[in-house]
C-alpha cells in the first residue's frame, strides 16, 4: 500500500514585510494580524522560476530522508504557474535539473489550493496500478508571477513556497477515502484577467465557509470516524480568518484546526504539506484530516492515518 513517508519544503529567503505593505495600502496592522494572519510573505528571487523552487524542495527531501534520486519512479508537480508558458510541463524540467533517470513518469497537475489532496490520490493510484516504488508529489505554485503588486486583495495574501512529499510502500501514514468537488460556475471569482490574478475575496470566503465544513463532515462519515477521533485538522491556509470560520463549524474540535500562516502567507497547494511536514513526525497523532479549497472552484478532503 502506497502512503506518505516523508515531507520536506523550500521557502525562499526573500520576504515582504506584510505590515509595511499593508500601510502602503492604507490598511492597519490589526487587519493583517487578525484577518490575514501573514506577517511576512516569501518571494522567489529574480533568477528563480517554478522548477527551481520545486527542485530545491526535492533536494531538501533527499537530504532529510533515506531516499536517493536514482530510486525515484515518478514525479508530479502541482502548479498552475509553471516555467515559461507552461510548455513543456514543469515536471520534465525538474526531472532534467535533478538528473533523474529517463524511465520515470513525470507530469503536472493543474490545480490550485485543492491540488495537494487531489495529488495524493492521483500519485497513489498511478503507483499502485503501475507497481512503482517511490514517488514524489511536488507543490510549487508561485503566485508572485501573476500578482499585480498594486492590487491590495492579492498582494497582502500570497507567498511563494514549494514542498516535496515522498510516497512509497511501508509508509507510516496511509490515505483513507477522499472526496472531490467542483463548481465551475464560480470560476470567475478566482481567475486571471489581463495576465494578473483577480480574486473576489468575499465570494471565495463565502464558498469556503459554506462548502468546506459540509465536505469535511461527509468525509468523516465516509471513513466512519467521528470528528473527535481526528487529532488534527490541516486545512488550506487561505487566511487566518477563513481557517477560523471553518473551525467554528466544529465546536467540539475547534482547537484542533491548525493556523500557521505568519511566516508564509497563502502558499496555494503548498499550505497543507507545510503543515504536515511539522506534524507527521509526532508519534502521538493517529488521524489527520486534510482539506484543500480554492481556484476552480475546487475542494477536496481526505484523512491520513498512522499505521500502528
Amino acid at each position: 500500500m502506497i502512503g506518505i513517508k516523508a515531507i520536506s519544503s523550500y521557502i525562499p529567503e526573500n520576504k515582504v514585510d506584510n505590515i509595511e505593505q499593508a500601510l502602503a495600502f492604507s490598511e492597519s496592522s490589526e487587519f493583517i494580524i487578525n484577518k490575514i494572519g501573514a506577517l511576512y510573505l516569501p518571494r522567489m528571487g529574480e533568477s528563480e522560476d517554478t522548477s527551481d523552487i520545486a527542485t530545491k524542495a526535492v533536494l531538501n527531501l533527499i537530504r532529510d530522508s533515506e531516499l536517493s534520486l536514482d530510486k525515484i519512479d515518478v514525479i508530479a508537480v502541482v502548479t498552475q504557474n509553471g516555467d515559461g508558458a507552461g510548455l513543456p510541463h514543469t515536471s520534465a524540467i525538474v526531472q532534467s535539473k535533478l538528473g533523474l533517470k529517463e524511465n520515470i513518469a513525470a507530469f503536472d497537475i493543474s490545480l490550485g489550493c485543492s491540488g495537494y489532496v487531489y495529488g495524493l490520490s492521483i500519485v497513489k493510484g498511478l503507483m499502485e496500478q503501475a507497481d512503482l516504488k517511490n514517488g514524489i508529489l511536488i507543490t510549487a505554485d508561485p503566485y508572485s508571477k501573476i500578482i499585480d503588486r498594486s492590487d491590495r486583495t492579492t498582494s497582502l495574501l500570497f507567498g511563494d513556497a514549494a514542498t516535496a512529499t515522498w510516497m512509497g510502500e511501508d509508509a507510516i501514514w496511509n490515505l483513507q477515502k477522499p472526496l472531490f468537488s467542483t463548481d465551475g460556475i464560480g470560476a470567475s471569482n478566482l481567475t486571471i484577467v489581463n495576465n494578473s490574478l483577480s480574486m473576489n475575496g468575499r465570494q471565495v470566503f463565502n464558498f469556503a465557509s459554506k462548502q468546506v465544513p459540509k465536505q469535511i463532515k461527509e468525509c468523516l462519515i465516509k471513513n466512519k470516524l467521528d470528528e473527535i477521533e481526528i487529532d488534527l485538522y490541516c486545512i488550506h491556509q487561505g487566511s487566518k480568518a477563513i481557517v477560523e470560520a471553518i473551525a467554528k463549524r466544529f465546536p467540539n474540535s475547534k482547537e484542533k484546526f491548525i493556523s500557521d500562516i505568519n511566516e508564509t502567507g497563502n502558499t496555494v497547494s503548498s499550505s497543507i504539506p507545510l503543515l504536515l511536514e511539522k506534524k507527521i513526525k509526532d508519534d502521538s497523532l493517529k488521524h489527520i484530516l486534510v482539506s484543500g479549497f480554492g481556484v476552480g472552484l475546487s475542494w477536496s478532503s481526505n484523512i491520513i492515518s498512522r499505521e500502528v
